[in-house]
């Protein structure tokens, strides 16, 4: 049995859960999520809890058990706390300039600025120029806009320049050997 898929997901006091068919929609105090759920997988509300149920144990059925409950408490989790990834910058020159809560411009050492900006209901912080925090309801949509702004120029292995994740560690490489 999946032991993700059996833990009953409890509903915070605040947030409005509405199921129906196969559509769940979660409303909470920083916004509002609504996913369709796999047609072999159910769901329901049962007093305070929601519980995810899955009608046989076959593979398929077993894979998207655990998967289904995991989002489903992703999107309960996303409108009451909300989600967060921070991003660093390392290198000579290379910063983050806020543009507003939904923009920001790199300096990643190319000839131009980069500028990006945040899709529907993400927002940027710049707390130092060296550090991006990207912050969102939904935790699908937060970590792909990191991921992008990442791969705009992905830490080099010789010298470490470049974004990336808070904590991330970059195995570095030995230059050239030199003559002997």
């Amino acid at each position: 049995m999946s032991r993700i898929g059996q833990a009953p997901i409890t509903i915070p006091s605040g947030v409005d859960v509405t199921i129906e068919g196969r559509v769940v929609t979660v409303k909470g105090p920083k916004g509002e999520l609504t996913r369709t759920v796999p047609s072999t997988i159910s769901v329901q509300h049962v007093d305070s809890t929601l519980v995810v149920q899955r009608p046989n144990d076959e593979r398929d059925n077993r894979a998207l058990h655990g998967l289904t409950r995991s989002l489903v408490n992703n999107m309960v989790v996303g409108v009451t706390d909300g989600f967060r990834k921070t991003l660093e910058i390392v290198g000579v020159g290379y910063r983050a300039e806020s543009q507003g809560p939904s923009a920001i411009r790199l300096a990643l050492g190319f000839s131009h600025p980069v500028n990006v900006t945040a899709p529907e209901g993400i927002t940027f912080e710049v707390p130092i120029a060296t550090q991006i925090v990207v912050s969102g309801v939904d935790k699908e949509v937060v970590g792909q806009v990191a991921a992008d702004i990442r791969s705009i120029r992905k830490p080099e292995p010789y010298k470490g320049k470049g974004v990336r994740y808070q904590g991330e560690r970059v195995l570095r490489k030995a230059g050239k050997a030199g003559k002997k």
